[in-house]
């Protein structure tokens, strides 16, 4: 969550010089919203164990279990904002949807009313979220706004673990087997290759950070560790 706490100022440093990391997770996370402040005892005695790991986000939503799944992190320059986010949000869900229908999943915008986040942010599905033809949600998505600059989340459930998601929220998750096709990797691939078509921009360049660049990362992973 640093670094992507980090490349957001970046681009308000330099405008115009969007970003998108792809990544999974080393070991079952726990990520909170930033404004989400409850923790349950279930979360609490999970992380005591030393079974799960709590990070806050800096971007908005409900708990979001990181395992069985692949996490985006969209760095987006001066995207069109109306209230809510909404039309940056439908564009972002325009790219996902047609990254996942070549690998046998088709997906659509939620359609529940906006609320108060539910601690699970996958009990809800909103227009920020995409669910796939039987009303189960696949993905939820978060943002941060800096100064018109976009730090947009989202988490894409591939093969999530049913036992500990009903322990840490109660219910298991709504989401079958994976869909034929869908991998971790094959999905990494398909965002790439759909990009900059669904969202525009140049070339996507791989730029991996240097030694200042993990300093300054480091200096802010205290503003989103929690365990």
């Amino acid at each position: 969550m640093a670094i992507d706490d980090w490349l957001l100022d970046q681009l308000l440093l330099k405008p115009g010089q969007g970003a998108v990391r792809l990544y999974s997770w080393s070991t079952p996370t726990l990520s909170l919203g930033h404004h989400q402040r409850a923790i349950t005892p279930a979360w609490s005695r999970a992380v005591r164990q030393g079974r799960v790991a709590l990070v806050r986000r800096p971007s908005g939503g409900g708990a979001v279990l990181h395992a069985g799944s692949l996490t985006y992190a969209l760095l987006w320059p001066d995207p069109p904002r109306q209230p809510g986010g909404h039309r940056a949000y439908g564009q972002v869900a325009t790219w996902l949807a047609q990254a996942m229908a070549p690998l046998g999943l088709a997906l659509s915008p939620g359609l529940e009313r906006v609320s108060v986040p539910s601690d699970n942010c996958f009990a809800s599905s909103t227009v920020a979220d995409l669910v796939d033809s039987d009303h189960r949600k696949r993905v939820g998505s978060a943002q941060l706004w800096r100064r018109r600059q976009l730090l947009q989340h989202g988490s894409v459930l591939l093969d999530p673990p049913s036992a500990l998601w009903q322990e840490l929220f109660g219910s298991p998750p709504a989401v079958p087997a994976a869909a034929p096709g869908l991998s971790a990797d094959a999905l990494e691939g398909q965002l790439r290759r759909t990009l900059i078509s669904s969202l525009g921009g140049g070339p996507l360049l791989v730029e991996p950070l240097g030694g200042q660049e993990w300093e300054a990362i480091d200096r802010r992973r205290h503003r989103f560790r929690l365990s």
